[in-house]
C-alpha cells in the first residue's frame, strides 16, 4: 500500500498545469493512479506467490485438488471491489462539483442567463414572429459553470470574459461578443475567469485542453458552457476528442493565454475598424 501512495502521488505522468482547475482534477488522478498501483502490484505479488509455492512438483503429472465453496474467500474478493469502485464514484462526484460540472444543471439563474444568450442569438437571424420563446432554456446542456471559480475565490470571482464558440467539420470558430471579434485561435487574459458558450453545427465534437485539465463534449441543438481561468501564460493545444469524420484528425487549434497588458493589446489590434 505505502508503494501504491508513493508512486501515485511522486509520479506525474500529466502535462503542465495551466488553469484553476487543474490541481483539483489532479487530486483525483493522483487517488485513481494511487489505486491502481496498488491493485496491480497486489494481483502482481499473488500471481507470483502462486507460480512458485503450487508449482507442479517433477514426476507429478495428475490433476490438482478440487478447491471450490470458500465462502469467506468469495466475500472478501466481492467486498473489496464494491468499496474501492464505491469510493472513486463518490469522489469523483465531489471533484466534479467542486469543478463546477453540476452548477449549470442546478443553478436556475445560470441557465436562465444561458436561455436569453440563445434566445438572442436566434432572434438576430430569425423574423420576430419565429424567435424562440424563454421556453428555449430547457434545452440548455451542463458543462463546468463559474459558480466554482466563485467559490474557489470566497465568492469574489471577476466578471467573466464571454466567448462564443462555434464547432464544425473541421474548425473552431471563436467570436468575441466584447467587440464583435471573431478568431480561430482562443485568446484568453491570465488570472481572469472566462467562460465558453460552445454549440456545433454539424456532428458531436469535444472541446479538450489537456493543459487546463478541461473536455466538453459540444453537441448540435443544444449550448453547452465551459467556464476555466488562466493560471499559466503560453500556447497550449485545443484538441477535437470526439470522432467527427475523415478530417477528425486535423481538428485542432491553440488557446493563447496573455498577460492582461498583452490581452487588452491583441483586443485592440483586432477590433474591426468603426465607421464615422
Amino acid at each position: 500500500m505505502g508503494t501504491g501512495l508513493l508512486v501515485g502521488t511522486r509520479v506525474n505522468l500529466l502535462p503542465v498545469e495551466a488553469s484553476s482547475n487543474a490541481s483539483t482534477y489532479d487530486s483525483l488522478f493522483k487517488v485513481l493512479f494511487s489505486i491502481g498501483t496498488m491493485l496491480f502490484l497486489g494481483i502482481l505479488i499473488v500471481v507470483v506467490y502462486s507460480l512458485v509455492r503450487f508449482r507442479r512438483p517433477v514426476g507429478d503429472s495428475g490433476d490438482g485438488p478440487a478447491i471450490e465453496g470458500n465462502l469467506p474467500l468469495e466475500i472478501v474478493w466481492t467486498a473489496i471491489p464494491a468499496v474501492v469502485i464505491l469510493f472513486v464514484g463518490i469522489y469523483s462526484y465531489d471533484i466534479y462539483e467542486r469543478m463546477g460540472g453540476m452548477a449549470p444543471l442546478m443553478d436556475h439563474t445560470t441557465m436562465h442567463e444561458a436561455a436569453m444568450h440563445e434566445a438572442a442569438m436566434h432572434h438576430s437571424a430569425m423574423p420576430a414572429s419565429a424567435a424562440p420563446d424563454s421556453q428555449a432554456g430547457e434545452r440548455i446542456w451542463g458543462g463546468i459553470g463559474p459558480a466554482a471559480a466563485a467559490d474557489r475565490n470566497g465568492g469574489a470571482a471577476a466578471a467573466s470574459l464571454p466567448v462564443d464558440v462555434t464547432a464544425m467539420q473541421f474548425a473552431f470558430i471563436f467570436h468575441y461578443p466584447e467587440g464583435d471579434i471573431t478568431s480561430g485561435e482562443l485568446h484568453v487574459p491570465l488570472g481572469q475567469p472566462v467562460e465558453l458558450r460552445m454549440q456545433a453545427r454539424d456532428v458531436i465534437h469535444a472541446f479538450w485542453v489537456p493543459q487546463f485539465r478541461l473536455k466538453q463534449d459540444v453537441i448540435p441543438g443544444q449550448t453547452t458552457r465551459l467556464s476555466f481561468t488562466a493560471t499559466r501564460a503560453g500556447t497550449y493545444p485545443i484538441v477535437c476528442a470526439e470522432l467527427c469524420g475523415a478530417y477528425h484528425g486535423g481538428m485542432r487549434s491553440n488557446v493563447v493565454v496573455h498577460e492582461p497588458e498583452a490581452f487588452e493589446a491583441w483586443r485592440l489590434q483586432n477590433a474591426p475598424a468603426t465607421t464615422t
